[in-house]
């Protein structure tokens, strides 16, 4: 039965291998055309595959794997190299927009024109991001890429040495060829236990619908012929004769093989009854995921002022899912030629501000000094009045006191009392003067 699914899978998958015209290939470089390790090809043999058999890629983020298959020579495919993905960027869930830095999950196509042997990154392949389901919904994003170099900001980076071998994989199928091949990018093995675990996500919708796909090759070991219709991913469809997948039309009549369909319940009935136990069992924590274009927007905005050179946290902001915001304390810019120019505005930003403040404190000073100065004048005005009418009125007391006659001599005991009498009118005086100090100030 497994042989008739695989025949017929290949009918479906249509993998197109009419041949690789020259332009498509000439432009590989010397570092593109390292042959792949004895090993492996003696592996592939082993398995009735041949150098240019067609080939497949799978990408698991969780488990941080990417994994090659080829076509053997029944016409099913099995694995024959798998790589730990040096870095990937962004949380598990699909990409949404421009700049959230997010590694794509779906189906992609790769053909020759992608492949990049110049690449910046050692070797790289554009995987075709994004597809006929993300243009359908409003996803944007570009140069969504496999490469080496091991730096990632919505790419699957690998060594330059593994780049080097999944390089070639697909570059000897094409030249054996294949037109196209496949990346199935997936956030985790869509076992029924991550399933379960993931069950209340608000992206399961979205992988419930790749896990079709999935389970389809699962089932096949053949690539899956991928549609898409009414904004959803549809899998080894045959559209009625003269009927066309629109991506945002209704999706037309189709028909399955019985071989598949039967076979694809079989598979449901066990999984379900898996899904069931995991549910109950003791499972790992999820791991964080992207709340949705939300966070995307939030993200991508973050992105477009890094890439203009503003001091940002040196992570992108999470958005939780009470709806808060969190983001890192530290703060830094890119060294790039935005960033050292942003820098050098800041600075000089930063130096105005300070000349202005510093001009702005000079002013608040010699103001504060002029004020003191006139009130310091207006006291010493103020105190040489009350002086002048003090002695004013210390004349006046003088002149109005009975004048002494020198004709007869007091007897000595008279004295004390005219002591007595003088320094009385000279108590007066003071008095008065105080007192009108009092008043003013003084």
């Amino acid at each position: 039965m497994f042989a008739k699914l695989a025949r017929t899978g290949l009918l479906i998958a249509a993998l197109g291998v009419a041949g690789c015209n020259d332009s498509s290939m000439k432009d590989f470089a010397p570092s593109a055309n390292k042959p792949l390790p004895d090993k492996i090809l003696a592996d592939m043999r082993a398995k009735g595959m041949a150098r240019t058999s067609p080939v497949l890629a799978r990408i698991f983020k969780e488990e941080g794997k990417l994994e090659i298959w080829k076509a053997k020579t029944n016409g099913r495919y099995d694995m024959v190299a798998s790589y730990d993905i040096c870095k990937w960027s962004g949380k598990l869930g699909p990409k949404y927009t421009e700049g959230d830095r997010q590694a794509p999950e779906g189906f992609y196509t790769v053909r020759p024109a992608q492949m990049n042997p110049k690449s910046s990154y050692h070797l790289s392949f554009n995987i075709g991001y994004p597809n006929a389901y993300d243009r359908a919904n409003g996803r944007t994003g570009s140069n969504l890429m496999v490469h080496g170099a091991c730096s990632s900001s919505g790419c699957y980076s690998m060594t330059d040495a593994q780049i080097e071998q999944i390089y070639a994989f697909g570059r000897d199928a094409f030249q054996g060829g294949q037109t196209e091949f496949q990346i199935q990018a997936f956030p985790f093995r869509m076992t029924a236990a991550n399933m379960a675990r993931y069950r209340k996500d608000p992206n399961y919708d979205f992988w419930k619908m790749l896990k079709v796909g999935y389970d389809n090759f699962e089932i096949t070991k053949v690539p899956p012929k991928v549609d898409v219709c009414e904004k959803r991913y549809v899998f080894n469809q045959v559209a009625a004769d003269g009927a066309t997948f629109n991506p945002t039309g209704a999706c037309p009549a189709t028909t399955q093989p019985d071989s598949l369909k039967t076979a694809y319940s079989a598979y449901q009935s066990t999984y379900d009854a898996a899904f069931n136990g995991a549910v109950k069992a003791s499972v790992p924590a999820p791991r964080p995921t992207i709340a949705g274009i939300k966070e995307a927007s939030i993200v991508s905005d973050w992105s477009k002022r890094r890439a203009r050179g503003e001091r940002v946290p040196i992570e992108p902001p999470s958005l939780n899912a009470d709806g808060s915001l969190t983001e890192t304390a530290r703060m830094g810019r890119i060294d790039s030629p935005a960033g050292r120019k942003m820098a050098a505005i800041d600075a000089e930003k930063a130096a105005k501000q300070k000349a202005e403040q510093q001009r702005l404190a000079a002013i608040e000073a010699a103001k504060a000094e002029k004020e003191a100065a006139k009130a310091q004048a207006l006291a010493e005005k103020e105190t040489a009045r009350i002086n002048s009418l003090a002695e004013e009125e210390e004349a006046r007391t003088a002149a109005e006191a009975p004048v002494a006659t020198a004709t007869i001599a007091p007897p000595p005991e008279a004295a004390p009392a005219e002591t007595q009498a003088a320094n009385a009118d000279e108590g007066r005086v003071t008095k008065l003067k105080n007192k009108l100090l009092g008043m003013f100030g003084g």
